[in-house]
């Protein structure tokens, strides 16, 4: 893939793809982005996992914790950024369908989205997401009505998810995410078809009445 200027094409259909990242601490520039995690909402199997070279070896000791990866091991044996984040790019437009849309999606999407984000336009000076993520927390609380604590991992993996945690590896954590909203924009769509039924029911008896 040549390095371009992201522009949209005339597209009618969206697809949904999970994304997980694993970082060296809470922001990117100082700290980097160590490994990638990625899959289709709608076919987990497709899925996509880098780890990367580290762009600095600061780090919150606490972050490399969470993700068991190592400065020293990535700096010796992960891939390039501008490499990665190329392999990446490549994956999204070979795994998105014709005239479909990729969506960015995940949980907490801001602190995703931001690695990535500058990532793709740093290294190859475009984002084949565009400027927009979708986050599955927001669109739980939009959906439910819940407070925003309530939107946490800890909520939602024991409703969708019995309970179980994420593992930190970015892949898994990414499927685990795909599970997540497939069922929400499940229960989304279930609610929007009810309500259009009711709508219809209305009009047909307020036609009947006239």
């Amino acid at each position: 893939m040549s390095e371009r200027t992201n522009t949209q094409p005339n597209i009618s259909t969206e697809c949904y793809i999970s994304v997980d990242v694993e970082t060296a601490g809470p922001y990117p520039i100082r700290y980097s982005m160590l490994s990638i995690g990625a899959c289709l909402v709608q076919n987990p199997d497709v899925g996509f996992y880098i780890e990367l070279q580290p762009v600095t070896m600061e780090a919150v000791p606490g972050a490399l914790a969470i993700s068991d990866l190592s400065m020293a091991e990535l700096a010796e044996k992960g891939t390039p950024p501008r490499d990665a984040m190329r392999e990446f790019a490549e994956w999204v437009e070979r795994s998105t369908p014709p005239r479909h849309r990729p969506i960015f999606v995940a949980l907490n999407a801001p602190f995703d989205w931001m690695f990535v984000n500058e990532y793709f336009h740093h290294f190859l000076h475009f984002n084949p997401f565009g400027h927009s993520a979708l986050d599955i927390k927001a669109f739980y609380m939009g959906l439910t009505g819940v407070s925003w604590t309530r939107t946490s991992m800890q909520y939602l993996s024991a409703r969708y998810l019995e309970g179980r945690k994420l593992t930190h590896n970015a892949l898994q954590d990414a499927r685990d995410q795909a599970e997540i909203f497939a069922a929400v924009l499940a229960e989304a769509q279930a609610r929007r078809a009810r309500e259009e039924a009711c709508d219809l029911g209305d009009a047909m008896t307020k036609g009947a009445t006239v």
